[in-house]
């Protein structure tokens, strides 16, 4: 198992708050630490709490330096990368899922060995768990406290095309059901999260509470230059950018931002002079051994320049010294970095989020930091984030409608659209900020850490419980992974 070496950081944490702090040792086990919402909100989550004073260790099953966030691989987090020696990612490109289960549990088993070998005063109090929940029965092995942060529940995030894939995850949905609830304590990222949550698990009788994700104000607190060689070949001072920033994911529908971009192209009021300057920048993660990226992200460009003739440009992860033609009206940028992610931020006349039904949205919280108006779908997380006509709007998902909200903040003035910015601005400042985010999560550690004579008489019993369903599961799965 390969690990980074760590820094200690204070993250913005007062001294006060350190000293009044029980230090807890706290692992995180994340499957794949690259580029993402949910991936964001662990690597702040573990600052932060180191910060505090806690000690903090990441375990993942995959983590490529070239395709992280920076605090994974400065330094300032040990990160542990293990259960990826065995299965692989997927297997002849299916079952994903079975695979990530199987990998998830390897990196459980580890991490239980590596606890279970070390001194008394170095096994963990918490174990943090989010995205995967069948590791909960072995790491409760490990006597630490079970924290799950469900960012959706995963049976919502797969489509049952045909009767073979409905019948292979019928085990899947159940062990995921059964595993969260073996959890001390669950955490969602939104009230729209948390509904879907109740829903989804009817077995469960457990209301989770709700953490909105935040954001670390200082990192978008500077002013990117246009010279800086990182975002050169993205400056174009004389165009009026429109951002689309989400992963190459189908379930993200990019497909809107750009039907409505070139709708908004043929509207005939809009100025000549304003069309010509008009540009679509779709900036997100991309990794190339996932086959989703790599295939949507020409079904996009075939999108863009077969049905609407716009004419496109592509910059691959770490490209800047290639320039990008005048006449390009789509950029597609893959995997972009945090400095050209906050030039475009600050330079973007608006922010388009197409995904519907998003669990939480951390893009546009971002985007309303940097004073950037935000148009959304009405659904999910962004209706809690976004106030319609105040920060941004919110829309149907509907490209005649985008159309025309993209044409009405063309026509805004510059005092209005700086308004909107500013109210989006304090917003966030308001209820998203870092410490507060930190400040809820580290009281309810403690909580839990605490814990009660009750809860440890449960947790015995799960305990025996987990025993058992582990086994289950395992022979579930593999008869399953046999078959197929």
């Amino acid at each position: 198992m390969a690990s980074t070496t760590s820094r200690s950081t204070a993250g913005g944490a007062d001294s006060g708050t350190r000293e009044s702090c029980t230090p807890l040792r706290v692992a995180f086990i994340h499957p794949d630490l690259g580029i993402g919402g949910a991936e964001r909100l662990v690597v702040d989550a573990a600052v932060g709490l180191q910060s505090l004073g806690h000690k903090v260790v990441m375990y993942t099953s995959h983590h490529d330096p070239s395709h992280c966030f920076e605090e994974t691989r400065d330094g300032t987090l040990t990160v542990h990368v293990g259960g990826n020696t065995i299965v692989p990612r997927t297997i002849l490109g299916r079952f994903y899922i079975i695979c990530a289960i199987f990998r998830n549990l390897h990196l459980a088993l580890t991490m239980w060995w590596l606890n279970h070998r070390a001194p008394a005063n170095e096994k963990f109090d918490i174990i943090i768990v989010d995205q995967l929940s069948v590791s909960i029965p072995l790491l409760r092995w490990t006597g630490a406290k079970i924290f799950f942060y469900c960012h959706f529940p995963d049976k919502l995030l797969t489509k049952r095309e045909s009767l073979l894939k409905k019948i292979y995850r019928l085990p899947v949905d159940f062990v995921e059901e059964i595993t969260t609830g073996m959890a001390d304590t669950i955490v969602v990222n939104s009230k729209f999260t948390a509904s879907i949550f109740k829903e989804s698990f009817r077995m469960l009788h457990h209301t989770p509470e709700v953490l909105y994700p935040s954001i670390l104000f200082e990192k978008f607190d500077r002013t990117v230059g246009h010279k800086s060689p990182e975002v050169q070949t993205l400056t174009a001072p004389d165009r009026i950018t429109f951002l689309s920033i989400n992963r190459y994911e189908r379930k993200k529908n990019i497909d809107l931002a750009i039907h409505a971009f070139a709708r908004l192209l043929t509207d005939s009021g809009i100025k000549d002079s304003n069309q010509k300057s008009l540009r679509l920048v779709v900036a997100g993660g991309y990794d190339i051994r996932v086959p989703e990226n790599v295939e949507h992200h020409q079904e996009l460009v075939q999108l863009a320049e077969k049905k609407h003739g716009l004419k496109t440009w592509t910059l691959a992860s770490g490209q800047t010294d290639k320039p990008v033609p005048e006449e390009t009206q789509v950029l597609f940028l893959q995997s972009i970095s945090d400095l050209q992610k906050l030039f475009l931020l600050q330079s973007a006349h608006a922010l388009l989020y197409t995904p519907t039904n998003e669990h939480f949205g951390i893009v546009p919280v971002e985007a309303m930091y940097m004073k950037c108006p935000v148009i959304a779908t009405n659904s999910g997380g962004p209706t809690e984030s976004i106030l319609h006509g105040e920060t941004g709007y919110l829309c149907p998902a509907d490209e005649e409608i985008w159309a025309q909200t993209l044409k009405s903040l063309l026509e805004k003035s510059g005092s209005e659209r700086q308004a909107m910015g500013q109210a989006g601005h304090e917003r966030v400042i308001h209820l998203f900020s870092l410490p507060a985010f930190v400040s809820k999560l580290n009281d309810i550690l403690l909580q839990l850490h605490r814990g009660s004579t009750l809860v440890e008489s449960r947790r015995i019993i799960n305990t025996v419980k987990a025993g058992f369903i582990f086994s289950v599961v395992i022979a579930a799965l593999s008869i399953v992974l046999i078959k197929h």
